[in-house]
């Protein structure tokens, strides 16, 4: 009997329920909670906060962790167990684990990015994280031999890991102190509400390739073969898609303070 075969399903439904309750809150911190909190006054903010951004922020951080448990999980399942990560008839060779590593370490290099000089200016440091990414990408295809579908899922692994580590060590410890000041009725640290507030917008930005990552590696359209894409060239797509993913959240954004309460 396959035990894999019957924990997939499992950690799938796991999974899925546990994304659910993170980016949905994700979504209402940003586009709902946001613009809202904004028009607050500093007396009603000091009852409002306290109330409740520590309980939405107790399933924020618990949604995040379990998405990312149950992901690694299935990726252990899927696309290690089931060999599901490489292309056909190859073997996990020492560039497919130095991709592996990258996967899941790579969030201290966007961090350090972020929280470098460069970061003054977003222009230039989305500019220089998107280069990484095209690198990390085609070394994805080229070094790793990762499958399509196996390009698609580390890629979303990757983001999935930012988004995670923003979560548990950027936006809940500032968020903890910015709550207390609140309820005391003193001004917030503004670099920590720009902390908090940058880190969750990446998550944002982040969150819309992750679900293409999710949900493109059940179909092979854009695996090569149609609209003269090369089955060698899907990444360069692969890319594309990302920057749509970021251009939608874009519209999102502008459109969120236009949304007015009667």
């Amino acid at each position: 009997m396959d035990i894999s075969a019957g924990l997939e399903p499992i950690f799938r439904w796991m999974h899925i329920l546990a994304g659910i309750l993170w980016i949905g809150l994700l979504y209402f911190f940003n586009f709902v909670n946001g613009p809202f909190a904004g028009k607050l006054d500093g007396g009603t903010k000091k009852i409002v906060v306290p109330e409740l951004m520590p309980r939405a922020l107790f399933w924020f951080r618990w949604g995040a962790a379990w998405t990312w448990i149950t992901g690694i999980l299935l990726l252990g399942i899927v696309y290690y167990m089931n060999r599901a990560a490489v292309d056909t008839n190859m073997e996990f060779s020492a560039g497919s684990w130095i991709m592996l590593a990258v996967t899941f370490l790579g969030v201290f290099l966007y961090d350090g990015l972020f929280k470098s000089g460069l970061a003054k200016n977003i222009k230039v440091a989305s500019t220089v994280a998107f280069i990484f990414l095209a690198i990390v990408i085609a070394l994805f295809v080229y070094l790793a031999h990762f499958s399509y579908r196996g390009t698609l899922i580390h890629t979303g692994a990757m983001f999935g890991s930012i988004m995670a580590f923003n979560v548990w060590f950027r936006i809940w410890p500032a968020q903890q102190k910015i709550i207390l000041a609140t309820k005391e009725g003193t001004a917030p640290d503004a670099e920590l509400v720009k902390l908090a507030g940058m880190r969750s917008r990446h998550n944002t930005y982040l969150s819309v390739p992750l679900f293409w990552a999710m949900i493109g590696q059940h179909t092979t359209f854009f695996a090569g073969g149609n609209m003269g894409i090369a089955s060698s060239y899907y990444w360069v797509v692969w890319l594309v898609i990302i920057l749509v993913g970021w251009h939608i959240v874009f519209q999102l954004y502008k459109k969120a303070p236009k949304v007015q309460g009667f």
